[in-house]
């Protein structure tokens, strides 16, 4: 089981979320959040953006993670939004973003935070996974593969 399943609702995955730009995206993240753990939107923004602020956190091949802590949240949540059309994130690659995988996590949870990052790294490094998010044409579909996935653990 990977560490993404434990954080991911079904109903916290949208495919065809339309969106202009960086912000939007980030918005309707934060109205995602609002609705299933009601965590209010407001917050969920400020947090986003206060991080983006430091540093895109697009990865590159179409794909972003924005993230951050959120003083007051009690375990850590997350959501995949696929968006109708690219949109620019200021990844390395330059290269436009439909794909977001979105971690909010309690603000002390400094090590779950890493943990949960790298390994959605490794996920979103494998090209057939990846490409089976940006085309599947249902949201349990999505669902379902990332639930599947199994990372690569070092040996004890």
């Amino acid at each position: 089981m990977n560490l993404l399943s434990k954080l991911l609702p079904p109903s916290n995955v949208e495919l065809g979320v339309p969106a202009q730009n960086k912000r939007e995206a980030l918005e309707r993240a934060g109205a995602l959040f609002e609705h299933s753990q009601g965590i209010a939107a407001a917050k969920v923004l400020d947090c986003l953006m206060a991080r983006e602020q430091l540093g895109s956190t697009g990865l590159g091949k179409g794909v972003a993670i924005p993230h951050g802590r959120l003083r007051g949240l009690k375990q850590a949540a997350a959501a995949i939004l696929r968006l109708e059309h690219p949109i620019f994130f200021e990844s390395p690659d330059g290269l436009p973003v439909q794909l977001l995988i979105v971690l909010l996590v309690p603000e002390q949870a400094t090590q779950q935070h890493l943990q949960v990052l790298s390994e959605l790294a490794q996920m979103l490094s494998d090209t057939s996974l990846r490409e089976q998010m940006l085309t599947a044409s249902q949201p349990a579909m999505v669902f379902e593969k990332v639930i599947a996935w199994e990372p690569i653990r070092p040996a004890a």
